[in-house]
């Protein structure tokens, strides 16, 4: 936790909390605690809150898109891994092979193949227009919301299904049997018995999806490319790659950790009463 958690995570305050040389418009990094300023930090809350709020429509784009993606997610992954976990019987082992596969890709591969599908005389538009006989030809590439959204789920969808499939392949037949006998139906026993006892797997699955959408840049920069579909992690791209900014960049970083610091206690309190129940 040290090595890897807890000194990153000071050198980046350090950054953060820094200066900027004058002469080079190099960051700075100040390490003693104590010397600490807030000009990058204020900075970027200006350009969050302030009058020239430039940086706050990506934030809420970026929250808008993670939201969306995680539930889409949700929707897809759990009936996927309740029939891995439930119904697959025998080809089990198969099914989870399949589901670990995309791994094997890598992201930028797997984002390059859709820009191939998306692209003007890409398939999608060939199968909309039924190979050209109808004139609905759409421009995916050019600046779409929707396509990065789309982007963002099939690139993070099974970080979703894998836990999701750990959870529900936990729970006891015995259980259901039991909840059976006792006069409840079908879906009396996902209400009160299978989601419950998913819970912990739901929260795990949302934290592994959100917390690599929120500093995505890469999907945004192949699919669309378009300032109108930036995300935060285009904003802490576009900052680092920036003479002087790497601070804004740290400070911008920080704020994404304080944002995902919500859904991380609900994860942990989730698991705490979970293991109480059990």
């Amino acid at each position: 936790m040290a090595l890897f958690f807890a000194v990153p995570l000071y050198v980046v305050l350090c950054v953060a909390f820094g200066t900027v040389d004058p002469l080079f418009r190099t960051s700075v990094p100040v390490w003693n605690p104590m010397q600490w300023q807030f000009t990058q930090l204020a900075t970027v809350f200006e350009r969050i809150v302030g009058p020239e709020n430039f940086y706050l429509p990506p934030v809420l784009r970026t929250i808008g898109f993670v939201v969306i993606a995680v539930a889409v997610c949700l929707a897809i992954a759990f009936p996927v891994a309740y029939f891995a976990a439930r119904h697959a019987g025998r080809h089990k082992a198969l099914v989870l092979t399949l589901l670990v596969a995309p791994f094997w890709i890598s992201y930028m591969m797997r984002m390059l193949a859709w820009v191939n599908l998306l692209q003007n005389d890409g398939w999608v538009n060939k199968v909309i227009s039924l190979n050209g006989l109808l004139p609905t030809e759409q421009n995916w590439l050019a600046g779409r919301p929707t396509t990065v959204i789309l982007g963002l789920i099939y690139g993070y969808v099974p970080y979703m299904i894998l836990p999701l499939f750990a959870a529900l392949d936990r729970i006891s037949p015995s259980l259901l049997e039991a909840a059976r006998d006792l006069g409840a139906g079908g879906f009396d026993v996902f209400r009160r018995v299978i989601v419950p006892m998913s819970l912990p797997g739901v929260a795990a699955g949302m934290l592994l999806v959100a917390l690599p959408m929120m500093g995505d840049y890469f999907t945004n920069d192949l699919l669309s490319g378009s300032p109108g579909t930036s995300m935060i992690g285009n904003l802490i791209n576009n900052s680092i790659s920036t003479p002087g900014q790497s601070g804004q960049a740290a400070a911008l970083l920080l704020i994404v950790l304080l944002v995902l610091a919500a859904p991380m206690i609900w994860y942990t309190r989730t698991i705490a009463k979970s293991e109480v129940r059990s």
